[in-house]
């Protein structure tokens, strides 16, 4: 549960939420925190299908725009940035939370690994991330935050995690670049890394289960993450109070990734 806030820190800004499926999503927590904190927020949904459940969820959040976006279709990235232009004419931060590797591609080997699903496993968790910095810069005039979704199976080898690790640690090196390259604009960039979460993304990795469990067991915490931990923390960094820390991998896991 989102804690109760008093203090809109983030009233007045707006911000673009990529990345809601259900209500079990990270984006989901995501924008549940920063509309608790009183940002406006736009919300895309991949395809018609998904717009089912993404729409009550928008309509929760009071969301003026709502819009579909698959990063794979032409011209719809550019179609969301140009609308969030029209209506609100600035943007002060973009939560990225997508990622995806065709089943064969991502539960085999990587020494295996396909030529088109390892370059459609970067093209949507990593390239699309870039593609969406370069479309915001203009609409951040006075400075923003960007943040995308990654994990510890970029930094280390996890079991079952496979391609999708290097498309992780390929978007984590992109981070720091942009965050190089956009700083001068006050724009911050950031790679929020959340220990294992039962998402409907996590569902398609082997023996998840037992990745949860020993999370559980081995982080000092002794506890899970919960998406709405993912997103106060995430919210917190698009204040204006964090804004000298920049081109961060966050970890929010309980500890996990610092035990061997």
């Amino acid at each position: 549960m989102i804690p109760e806030v008093k203090a809109k820190l983030l009233e007045g800004k707006k911000g673009l939420i990529v990345g809601i499926a259900n209500d079990q999503s990270i984006a989901w927590g995501c924008a549940k925190a920063f509309r608790a904190l009183g940002a406006e927020l736009a919300v895309t949904y991949l395809n018609d299908k998904a717009r089912a459940y993404v729409e009550p969820l928008a309509r929760e959040l009071e969301a003026p725009i709502l819009m579909p976006l698959d990063v794979g279709a032409p011209g719809q990235m550019e179609a969301v940035f140009e609308r969030i232009g029209e209506h609100w004419g600035e943007l002060d931060f973009v939560v990225h939370s997508i990622a995806f590797s065709p089943k064969d591609t991502l539960q085999g080997r990587v020494v295996d690994v396909p030529r088109d699903g390892f370059l459609t496993t970067m093209d949507v968790s990593c390239w699309s991330f870039i593609r969406m910095a370069h479309l915001a810069e203009p609409l951040m005039k006075r400075g923003g935050t960007l943040f995308t979704m990654t994990y510890y199976g970029s930094q280390m080898v996890v079991k079952n995690y496979n391609v999708m690790g290097l498309a992780k640690a390929a978007l984590e090196s992109a981070v720091r670049y942009i965050a190089a390259e956009l700083g001068p604009k006050g724009i911050r960039v950031h790679a929020i890394s959340p220990g294992p979460l039962a998402t409907r993304a996590a569902s398609g990795i082997p023996e998840f289960d037992e990745l949860l469990n020993r999370a559980q067991e081995t982080a000092p915490t002794r506890s899970l993450v919960s998406i709405d931990d993912v997103g106060m923390a995430t919210a917190f960094l698009a204040h204006d109070a964090a804004r000298l820390i920049t081109g961060e991998t966050l970890y929010i896991d309980g500890g996990y990734h610092i035990i061997d």
